[in-house]
């Protein structure tokens, strides 16, 4: 059997085994040992299995993910998600859609702390969704909003996704961090436009709320300022190299400790659960990490990067070609997998050409999290919109996806903005100490 015969059979299993209900993590873990050891030995498949984990997960840099993954949790009990909203509500929600810009910018402060879209996604729909409603909104563009926002907890720093890419392909952390500061501000600032476009094509679906005062929107302004600056704080000292990511990431779950302390939002069961939750998080981290390792390794071993690379040269495919099929890759992996798998499960063999190709490596961590990004809001199966319908059930599934098209235009136009000017990605990581 030859190389692409395999790959089909590998990736045909993979699926087939998440589909009878093993999750990723196993799946990926199951195929790759089983395929070294169909296609080299026993003996390889032990060694690699008994190694591999120690040698994966003791990684200094990998320090930072449960401090991240700590100050997400720390933040979602201090109830951070009503308090962005509010200030939000407070300065745009007087305006036409005022609400749903709202909702975009709390998923985009929320996402800044949680580094989840999932987490951000499902907590800001409990807060946001009921309000939009209360005021006469559409459901399709208040779930949607909720949906599309949630997609930049994998982007805007710090991003999980971002710490085990820079890992995987030995990319600069903090310059990922530093890189995803720019696509993200756009990422907002393109979702803003999508919500008043269609506030302005249908008014009925997005009227305006009662202004709120100045005293009042400072009111709201310092019950989050605290945990505002301590963000600035984590971008501005990775900027300047003032500290690493990993400290970064001990600077932040220390400041959210204080910051939900101070809120007096944190009692013993509180903080257990705070740490119940990280662990849980970062080890099923670690195991779909070990997992996507173990089938590279495979991937490798039959040379399926080097297949590609000769594909391309004969083929004669322009690098502009490469990244759209690329992009389309993902965009059919989302319809199965959630956003780190896909991410772990395909940068080992994408990586490779990509820079062969003389794409940045940096560039390409950003562009390949704003497809996957735009995969988990692209029907049928985009997983946060599934999420929003899970929390939010009354919500008819079609509403969601007729709200969604706006958002994923945005999403499009972003990528092809940065596909053109690079530098959108590059300028501050290039820039920074």
């Amino acid at each position: 059997m030859g190389v692409w015969e395999i790959t089909g059979l590998a990736f045909v299993g993979v699926f087939g085994l998440m589909m009878v209900g093993m999750p990723i993590a196993f799946a990926m873990l199951v195929i790759g040992l089983g395929g070294i050891v169909a296609g080299v030995s026993v003996h390889t498949a032990l060694g690699m299995i008994g190694q591999l984990p120690f040698n994966a997960t003791m990684s200094y840099e990998l320090s930072v993910v449960p401090m991240f993954v700590l100050m997400g949790a720390l933040v979602t009990r201090a109830r951070m998600s009503e308090d962005l909203y509010r200030l939000c509500h407070g300065f745009v929600g007087h305006r036409p859609g005022g609400l749903a810009s709202a909702t975009v910018l709390a998923c985009g402060g929320f996402a800044a702390l949680s580094g989840s879209s999932i987490a951000t996604a499902a907590t800001m729909a409990k807060v946001a969704v009921p309000e939009m409603r209360r005021y006469g909104y559409a459901d399709g563009l208040a779930a949607s909003s909720v949906a599309a926002g949630g997609t930049l907890g994998i982007l805007i720093p710090p991003s999980v996704i971002l710490v085990l890419y820079g890992i995987a392909t030995g990319t600069d952390i903090g310059k990922l961090f530093i890189a995803g500061v720019l696509p993200g501000l756009l990422a907002i600032a393109l979702y803003l436009v999508a919500v008043g476009v269609v506030a302005r094509l249908f008014p009925d679906s997005a009227p305006a709320a009662p202004r709120t005062g100045w005293a009042d929107r400072f009111a709201r302004f310092r019950s989050v300022g605290p945990i505002l600056l301590l963000f600035v704080l984590i971008i501005g000292g990775l900027y300047q190299g003032v500290f690493t990511p990993t400290e970064a990431g001990g600077v932040g779950a220390f400041g959210a400790l204080v910051f939900a302390l101070w809120r007096r939002a944190l009692g013993v069961p509180e903080f257990v659960d705070a740490l119940v939750e990280t662990v849980t998080t970062t080890a099923s981290l670690f195991l779909v990490l070990i997992g996507a390792l173990v089938f590279s390794n495979f991937m490798n071993l039959i040379g399926l990067p080097a297949a590609l690379s000769d594909l391309i040269r004969a083929q004669a495919l322009t690098p502009l070609e490469v990244m759209l099929i690329i992009f389309a890759v993902y965009v059919v992996l989302g319809m199965f997998m959630e956003s780190l798998s896909m991410i772990l499960l395909t940068i080992p063999i994408f990586f490779p050409i990509v820079v062969d190709l003389g794409f940045d490596p940096i560039w390409f961590g950003i562009f390949a999290v704003m497809v996957t990004e735009l995969s988990l809001i692209t029907p049928p199966v985009g997983l946060n919109l599934f999420v929003i319908k899970g929390v939010i059930g009354d919500v008819p599934m079609g509403a969601i996806y007729r709200g969604i098209v706006p958002f994923i235009m945005a999403d499009l136009v972003r990528i092809l903005l940065i596909i053109a000017f690079p530098t959108l990605v590059l300028f501050l990581p290039l820039s920074s100490g």
